[in-house]
């Protein structure tokens, strides 16, 4: 059996499409606190500056940026 090419499927998937900075990265902090503890998130941002900022934001919060599966897609897991 092989391992699947992209970590467990999302719990949720926050569509933040049209939204432009800061809006994406303030709606992933107010909803992955919602989470259990090792639920995953896909953020979708089509907004450039998403693929600075919602990694930056994990790392400043201590969560997991498992990057990003596809084009405007961004995974997060609740620490």
């Amino acid at each position: 059996m092989t391992e699947p090419a992209w970590p467990a499927k999302p719990a949720e998937v926050l569509d933040c499409l049209g939204q432009r900075c800061p809006l994406p990265v303030i709606a992933l902090a107010r909803r992955l606190p919602e989470l259990p503890v090792g639920a995953t998130l896909r953020v979708l941002a089509d907004d450039p500056a998403a693929a600075t900022d919602i990694p930056a934001w994990c790392r400043m919060r201590g969560q997991h940026y498992l990057g990003s599966p596809e084009p405007h897609s961004f995974d997060v897991r609740r620490a």
